[in-house]
């Protein structure tokens, strides 16, 4: 008998050698149905993998992220044997599962296929899955795996090979199909019940520009049919949202090959956006006991080489510049300005915990094909702050700094968010990772209680930790459910060492502080992207670059309006008045389309009554109001921060 550990907590004693599908029908037949593959001691299986010791098991559905990609994986394969029995003659690549489905990478010879093919492969791949078809999985020795596919003729499959040894290779064979694949797969093609290929792309072989260039077409499939018709919905919604679409229509930001790919510059209204959220950063963090600090932009190469960061990050810094025999490079990171900033004074257990902030400008050289509007970029200003602090005070800091994040989402209006601790694999310490492994074991658990105490969503991820010392990504969905990395919370035991930082404790004895890396707002890049396309570009009004537009009915009426904007400038609002010589109509079509949420209607009754007609962003007509009134209101709304 062997003893099986579920995620409940739960243990319970199987015959060895039992499946986790086994194990599912055992629970429930309706469950059976629904699991796609397992998660044995941490890592994804088939679900008809026989287990054999005691073990620890995940049976993974549609509703995991391991199960997803899974059933995209198995997907990519649906399609290959689609186009294998459409495309006599095609080798394949690689064809893996992606954030949103998958791709598979062909050569088609003199064959092409075009836009006008996909719907024809995605029936082929219907009727395929109709099949029922089971994913066989056959261990398979080296020299025969080259003869299968040196028979073929298939090179690539064969360099893929190269890498491999007796022990390392399996072959997968659905229907009429088989790949070299380590797996794992679904149970059978009948899983997938809805498909649609997006799109078909050219992919140079292995990324390199100097290889052939390959065809690459991409689909995404669903368990249902409704699931797949959401998603298509979701797609159109996005269309419109796309922030790099907004940003240009609103006047956010713009990009310029004189300045160079992946920095962008800011418009006045992406710039007031930025100064409100640095605003609310300062009160936030001014209100939790933070000190603001500014530090340079570039810095001598010895500081990364102390700091660690050249070692493990070289590759996304820019590259150095030589000035009198000394090497300066572009900041990538703020943590190693702020820790010379806690070592230039003397440090005692009363000024613990000390919590450096800054909006800090860094520079990181993003691959050119990983450039992607706002969200990847090689110019960020980060919301980072640094904590040091004592042992006894990390609980504390830590979840302070989750509060934070928790009271962002509700005024941001997120409802949908997870944190992913991410943790380091012990088999490449030293080399991704600092070789300290009690203390990654001992920070490791010191994050996972934090969470677990405070009713925290979170998910274990192994192998993405920083090199030194675990972290949390914040995982965030917008409006139509998609999904983002924010921020990060990141634990630091390695730098205190590095950079000699001690404090002297109660006991007059030094000690080295831990160190919290923190940056709940993320960078404004990255985050006022997301917010573009949360909001579809129509903000809140705290947070819009035009709070109120005044449309005076005709120029008789323009002098009025300029009175009542004067009171509204005055009261710190960010006000316009549209006195172009247009028709009325006009004037409120134009401002609907920048998103302006306060429209103010001026004609002749408002000025012979002293008001103003008031009209909302995608709301139409509010009514008649006076000008004390509607000062009133759009204070009160600024002020709390309301959203939408």
């Amino acid at each position: 008998m062997i003893n099986i550990s579920f995620p409940d907590g739960a243990v319970r004693p199987y015959d060895s050698g039992i499946s986790p599908m086994a194990i599912a029908k055992g629970i429930s037949e309706g469950l059976a149905k629904k699991v796609i593959a397992a998660s044995i001691n941490g890592q994804v299986k088939d679900a008809s993998t026989p287990i054999t010791n005691d073990a620890s098991l995940k049976l993974l559905t549609w509703d995991d992220t391991d199960g997803r990609n899974t059933f995209w994986h198995s997907s990519a394969h649906l399609l290959a044997e689609a186009v294998e029995a459409t495309f006599p003659g095609v080798k394949f690549w690689v064809g893996p599962a992606v954030d949103r489905g998958f791709y598979y990478d062909m050569d088609l010879g003199d064959q092409t296929i075009s836009e006008s093919d996909l719907l024809a492969l995605e029936k082929k791949m219907d009727e395929l899955a109709r099949k029922n078809s089971v994913f066989i999985r056959k261990e398979i020795s080296k020299s025969d795996a080259v003869s299968y596919f040196f028979e073929k003729g298939d090179e690539y499959k064969l360099d893929l090979l190269k890498g491999l040894q007796d022990g390392e290779i399996t072959f997968y064979t659905q229907g009429e199909f088989t790949d070299l694949c380590r797996g794992p797969h679904i149970p059978h093609t009948g899983l997938i019940k809805a498909i649609k290929l997006t799109s078909v792309a050219g992919a140079y072989w292995k990324g390199d520009e100097n290889n052939k260039q390959l065809t690459r077409v991409y689909g995404i499939t669903f368990p249902t049919q409704k699931e797949l018709d959401e998603h298509l919905l979701m797609l159109e919604e996005a269309k419109k949202r796309d922030h790099r679409k907004l940003g240009k229509e609103l006047g956010i930001f713009t990009f310029d090959d004189d300045i160079g790919p992946g920095l962008p510059l800011w418009m006045p209204n992406g710039t007031i956006i930025i100064e409100e959220l640095e605003n609310l950063a300062k009160q936030t963090e001014t209100a939790a006991g933070y000190k603001r600090v500014v530090t340079p932009h570039i810095a001598k190469e010895s500081l990364y080489l102390t700091s660690g960061h050249l070692p493990y990050y070289q590759e996304s810094m820019y590259p150095p510049m030589e000035l009198e025999g000394v090497k300066y490079y572009l900041k990538a990171m703020n943590c190693p300005h702020h820790h010379k900033i806690f070592s230039a004074e003397s440090r005692s257990y009363k000024d613990l915990p000390l919590r450096l902030a800054e909006y800090g400008t860094c520079y990181r050289y993003e691959q050119s094909g990983e450039l992607f509007g706002l969200m990847r970029v090689r110019c960020l200003h980060m919301n980072d702050a640094h904590i040091y602090c004592s042992k006894d005070d990390f609980a504390k800091e830590f979840r302070a700094v989750n509060e934070m994040y928790i009271k962002y989402f509700k005024i941001f209006g997120i409802e949908k968010y997870v944190m992913r601790l991410s943790l380091h694999d012990p088999a490449k310490l030293g080399q991704k990772y600092i070789d300290e492994p009690e203390l990654w074991i001992e920070t490791e658990n010191m994050v996972r209680k934090v969470l677990i105490e405070s009713n925290i969503p979170f998910v274990e991820v192994p192998d993405e930790g920083a090199f030194y010392g675990p972290k949390i990504d914040v995982q965030i969905w917008s409006a139509i459910g998609r999904e983002f990395t924010l921020a990060t919370n990141q634990v630091d035991f390695a730098q205190g060492k590095r950079f000699g930082l001690e404090y002297t404790n109660k006991d007059n004895h030094a000690e080295t502080p831990l160190i919290i890396h923190r940056a709940p707002l993320g960078t404004h890049e990255r985050f006022i992207g997301f917010l573009l396309e949360h909001y579809a570009g129509k903000f809140p009004l705290w947070l819009s670059p035009v709070q109120v537009k005044l449309l005076p009915i005709s120029d008789k009426f323009n002098d009025y309006a300029l009175s009542v904007n004067k009171q509204l400038l005055e009261a710190g609002i960010r006000s316009e008045v549209d006195d172009r010589g247009e028709k009325i109509g006009k004037k409120i079509r134009d401002t609907e389309l920048m998103k302006v949420p306060y429209m103010l209607i001026i004609g002749e009754k408002e000025v012979t009554d002293g008001t103003v007609s008031v009209r909302r962003q995608g709301k139409g007509d509010a009514g008649q109001c006076s000008v004390s009134e509607i000062l009133s209101t759009l204070t009160a709304e600024i002020s709390n921060r309301q959203s939408n």
